[in-house]
């Protein structure tokens, strides 16, 4: 599924339940950073299965750390970003790293259930999950579990609203 919303469900949902642990911003857009591996090779016409090394835990940890590294200096973009949306927003290098880095294995995860050419363990060639999933699921039905996923989130956040509002209001 490369540039599609639906990591956006998944991700936004974990995202917004883990929001004090994870660098909201960076998890998110961990989603459209291993899909660049997938653009280039499209793009570029390498001849490559288009989900290769970034489509991986172990490369997948390299990107992730790569672009929570890379967008340390964006911190003050997305302190203001944060704010428009409502939304608290604490972040130090540690957790954006971490957060490049789940944001990565989740994208990973959910491709791997949908495309065949993800080698989840490489270097083994293994496809557990997506010879799991192509027994069971459908991909219909993984995109419709991201897109419901995606509807939660967006619940979720207005609830998270709705709470701090109230709690604004409280205090004197």
């Amino acid at each position: 599924m490369p540039f599609t919303p639906y990591h956006f469900g998944p991700s936004g949902l974990v995202g917004l339940l883990f929001k004090r642990r994870l660098d909201l911003p960076v998890f998110l857009l961990a989603n459209v950073a291993v899909d660049l591996e997938v653009l280039l090779i499209a793009g570029l016409d390498l001849g490559y299965p288009t989900h290769r090394y970034a489509h991986t835990l172990l490369f997948g940890a390299v990107v992730g750390g790569a672009w929570g590294l890379a967008a340390y200096p964006l911190r003050p973009l997305f302190a203001r970003l944060m704010h428009l949306l409502r939304l608290p927003y604490e972040s130090g290098l540690r957790k954006m790293v971490i957060s490049g880095v789940l944001g990565v294995w989740l994208h990973v995860l959910i491709d791997a259930t949908y495309h065949p050419d993800v080698h989840l363990l490489w270097p083994s060639h293994a496809w557990p999950l997506w010879r799991i999933a192509y027994r069971h699921i459908t991909r219909d039905q993984v995109k419709d579990l991201c897109v419901t996923l995606l509807i939660v989130a967006a619940a979720l956040y207005v609830v998270l609203l709705a709470v701090q509002q109230r709690r604004t209001r409280r205090t004197p």
